[in-house]
């Protein structure tokens, strides 16, 4: 009895050797390539969800109102290295912008931000831009744009090889062509905050991985999915900045 016992361990020992029972950790997955000169080969990959590389270093917009508070936490954090959550962002648009055209517009304008970053210690500045002169932009900046019907704030990570490649609070890392996102560049209006100082670590810096050049046509089939309530609340953001003096021009040299 012993035997067969002792035979029984030896056995299941050497099952578990050979076959992983154990459960994958998660967001791992186990491969095994038999045809390899040395025995079967197992290896554990750890596979990322693709809405979290999606969203990767991207605030998504906690409602349909919001990106703008959503576009500038993104900036705050991960170029700014400021470590906010969009509800303190929200809270402090609140309190240093129009709070009571916010609550009428149900949305925030690039004047509330300004007045926001300013009571945060940095220099802002709304411009109204030619392509060339984001292209020729060292960080980032955010642009409203209009798109599959409507009004929205997005940060641009940076131009290359004539594609925008994108941070939207809604949609996650995206890019446009050049062509394409000058016909939805709202009013060719950007917005831009200045470190001061030394220049920050920049998370939203393009790497490899952001160089895979996503079709426009796909992108137009997600757009706004998850929101497809979304209010029109920056119909009138240029004639506020406009009003209130906050719009610079850039022009080429």
């Amino acid at each position: 009895m012993i035997e067969i016992l002792v035979g029984s361990l030896i056995g299941l020992f050497g099952f578990t050797e050979a076959v992983d029972t154990k459960p994958p950790v998660q967001g791992s997955v186990n491969l095994s390539q038999a045809m390899v000169p040395n025995g079967p080969l197992r290896e554990t990959v750890i596979l990322e969800p693709m809405s979290q590389l999606q969203f990767r270093n991207v605030i998504r917009q906690a409602y349909d109102y919001s990106c703008g508070s959503a576009a500038l936490t993104t900036l705050l954090d991960y170029y700014l290295g400021r470590n906010l959550e969009e509800r303190q962002v929200m809270e402090g648009l609140l309190r240093y912008g129009e709070a009571e055209k916010i609550v009428e517009r149900r949305g925030f304008s690039l004047l509330d931000m300004k007045r926001f970053v300013a009571a945060l210690g940095y220099q802002s500045g709304g411009f109204r831009a030619e392509f060339d002169d984001l292209d020729g932009l060292e960080h980032p900046a955010i642009v409203p744009i209009h798109y599959a019907g409507f009004k929205h704030f997005v940060v641009v990570r940076d131009v290359y090889n004539d594609h925008v490649f994108v941070a939207d609070p809604a949609l996650g890392n995206i890019s446009f062509t050049r062509t394409r996102f000058e016909e939805i560049w709202d009013q060719n209006v950007l917005f831009v905050i200045f470190p001061g100082g030394q220049e920050p670590r920049n998370a939203m810096a393009l790497t490899e991985r952001d160089l895979r050049i996503i079709d426009d046509r796909t992108i137009s089939l997600l757009a706004f999915r998850e929101f497809p309530q979304m209010s029109k609340f920056m119909e009138n953001q240029a004639d506020e900045l406009g009003s209130g003096g906050d719009i610079q021009y850039i022009r080429r040299k």
